[in-house]
């Protein structure tokens, strides 16, 4: 064996090095049964049954344009939302918002065990043009026109959102307590306005100026009759599996004005071209929107269906929305598919929380992970940026520093994931997280053509012809549920859903999560997909205490015989460093995920012997636009904070 021969096969001996590594290093692994009965016994769910208003005809599949016949299973497979808030001011998380795929009902109910304080009932839409071409696809609760009561927006397919307004003269919750509006102004009657299909919004301040803006995704192209069965043709599919980019684009409002009283008004100016056609016109399935890098202007990672999410970095000024795209930096060990911004997998959800306590936020994004289906992986992705003052200069250079260990973290397969939520359920100081699975529910299994579509050429996919035969009776990846992943000693994720009866083969969508009866445990709510949503109260053993923080601006709610949450001061930070010198971070959010909203409300899990004050630090923006800091000692507890120039406690 010559020396020569060794060069010659240098570069093979090379590569198959690294494919060994890679292999040892990224093999899955589960827990075992033992570890998983042992971790589940801190955590406790109730499920409740969620009252809804009756009477409307009930349906398992969308009446979808002719050329998508053959695949109405698939273009069905989408709509079903949940959010919890606040919208009767009682000053707690009791109120849920479902968008309901068997009616197209946007329904609001209280909680189930928190009393019948008002009867489920469905928005109504008065003169605002809605027909059967037209369906909701979920519900983002915040105070658009600034008054100090919880509104909501609504996302279409077949139209553009519609405001829905609280009258502060309003006498109980019902339907008449909202006023209905275009976010685009449009004439009455027949509807003539944009034709949008949207699936994701979240709200933020994203130009700084103290007000909040919206952020609206679309997901088949701007213009498409997709739910019109009179119609054959006028719709197409992604140009790519992988990388397509060729669906609806992405819109910004800025908030202009409002008023209350019994003809509430919002008004938003619509900013278009905000960003690259090819970020602009992916597929988009969720959004999150949160401050990375402490200059209190929200980043936003985007979930793009066939491609690549984009993390925008935020260089926005007041009355300017601007963001600048940032990559991770590829490596030899790290295949291209699992680099953010440049990964290629289905991107369905997303949500961020700090998992490794270094003060940086990380990532969870959902994607689809069947064995023996479609088999790539969810995305954790860790910050590697030693803080926030090395993420700022890693944006400066484009660089989006995080890495994806979700192998390693046993996280990475569960299912046809769709909406995650990271909370700290069991208050022990260590994030879990609940993530919604599942695609459409029948008898025939359609796993085999859909494989065939995944092998195919993207030169094929832009036309519906080409896709395989998906109507109702279908079924891929029905029977999936849950997935609850929590953190054991060794650092590493079980998913605990059989234990913890979660384990219900029902595809869901959305998961809202809020404190809703005040106890300080998370609970959540479940969208599910044609079928009914369900409550799980949380009856987890605390191991720790925590703090739980009602951030709002310190100004006068409208008068009104109704009670008002106040207007959240969305954006708003909270970190707290505990005594075992651990860092935890929360935030107002907006509207994080693909369906399912949390509650604004700040929730913080302290872990075990944490009862004296704590040091609090809060970072916001006021009214004005100016950015704001400030240090608070808060006993562990749920605290009401009112936000201007300065914080004080109500």
């Amino acid at each position: 064996m010559t020396a020569a021969w060794l060069r010659r096969q240098l570069a093979g001996v090379v590569a198959l090095a690294l494919m060994i590594a890679m292999f040892v290093t990224s093999r899955p692994t589960f827990a075992s049964d033992g570890d998983k009965e042992r971790l589940a016994g801190s955590y406790g769910f109730a499920p409740m049954t969620i009252a809804m208003p009756g009477g409307a005809p009930q349906k398992t599949i969308r009446k979808v344009n002719k050329a998508y016949e053959h695949i109405s299973a698939w273009i069905s497979s989408v709509g079903a939302a949940i959010a919890m808030n606040d919208l009767d001011g009682n000053g707690r998380d009791d109120d849920l918002v479902i968008v309901d795929t068997r009616t197209d009902q946007v329904v609001v109910t209280p909680v189930p065990g928190t009393g019948s304080r008002y009867q489920p009932f469905a928005l109504t839409y008065g003169s605002l043009p809605v027909n059967e071409t037209m369906a909701p696809m979920g519900a983002v609760p915040a105070d658009y026109n600034q008054d100090g009561r919880t509104d909501l927006l609504v996302y279409w397919w077949g139209r553009t959102p519609t405001l829905h307004l609280q009258r502060s003269t309003a006498t109980r919750l019902d339907a008449a307590a909202f006023e209905p509006a275009e976010l685009v102004p449009g004439a009455t009657g027949a509807y003539r306005g944009e034709l949008w299909n949207s699936n994701v919004a979240t709200v933020a301040d994203f130009d700084g100026d103290g007000r909040p803006d919206i952020f609206v995704g679309n997901y088949f192209p701007d213009g498409s009759p997709v739910l019109d069965n009179r119609r054959d043709g006028g719709v197409e599919m992604n140009d790519s599996l992988s990388n397509a980019v060729n669906g609806g684009k992405d819109y910004f409002f800025r908030w202009t004005g409002g008023t209350a009283g019994d003809r509430p008004t919002a008004t938003f100016s619509k900013i278009d071209n905000v960003l690259p056609a090819d970020v602009s016109t992916g597929w988009e399935l969720g959004a999150t929107s949160l401050d990375l890098d402490g200059d209190a202007l929200p980043e936003l990672l985007l979930n793009n269906d066939f491609g690549a999410d984009n993390l925008l970095h935020n260089t926005s000024t007041p009355g300017k929305i601007s963001f600048s795209r940032v990559k991770g930096v590829r490596s030899p060990v790290v295949p291209k598919s699992k680099t953010l911004g440049n990964d290629s997998f289905k991107g369905m959800g997303s949500d961020a929380g700090d998992f490794n306590h270094d003060g940086v936020y990380d990532f969870f994004v959902s994607n689809i992970t069947t064995p023996f289906g479609i088999q790539e992986s969810n995305f954790q992705f860790l910050s590697t940026a030693k803080d926030q003052a090395g993420l700022r200069a890693a944006f400066k250079r484009g660089e989006a520093p995080w890495q994806d260990r979700s192998a390693e973290l046993r996280t990475a397969w569960s299912g046809w994931g769709w909406d995650p939520k990271i909370e700290d359920f069991d208050n022990d100081g260590e994030a879990e997280i609940v993530q919604a699975t599942g695609f459409v529910k029948g008898d025939v299994n359609r796993w085999p053509p859909l494989q065939e579509l995944a092998a195919s050429n993207d030169g094929v996919t832009r036309n519906p012809k080409s896709w395989p035969n998906v109507t109702e009776g279908g079924d891929i990846a029905g029977n999936q549920w849950l997935a609850f992943f929590a953190k054991g000693d060794d650092g590493r994720y079980a998913n605990l859903s059989r234990q913890l009866g979660l384990a219900v083969p029902v595809p869901t969508r959305g998961i809202a999560t809020g404190d809703a009866n005040g106890d300080g445990l998370i609970d959540f709510a479940v969208a599910r997909q044609f079928d009914a949503p369900i409550y799980y109260q949380n009856t987890s053993k605390a191991t720790g205490s925590f703090l739980g923080l009602r951030l709002t601006y310190d100004e006068a709610a409208s008068a009104g015989p109704l009670p008002a949450a106040g207007s959240p001061a969305i954006g708003a930070q909270v970190c707290v460093m505990t005594p075992d010198g651990r860092t935890h971070l929360g935030r107002v959010d907006g509207g994080s995920g693909h369906s399912g909203k949390r509650a604004h409300a700040v929730h913080i899990g302290l872990g075990a012997n944490v009862t004296g004050p704590l040091k609090v630090h809060l970072t916001w923006r006021d009214r004005t636009g100016q950015a704001r800091e400030q240090d608070l000692q808060l006993s562990p507890g749920w605290h009401s904070i009112q936000l201007g120039s300065t914080a004080k406690e109500k």
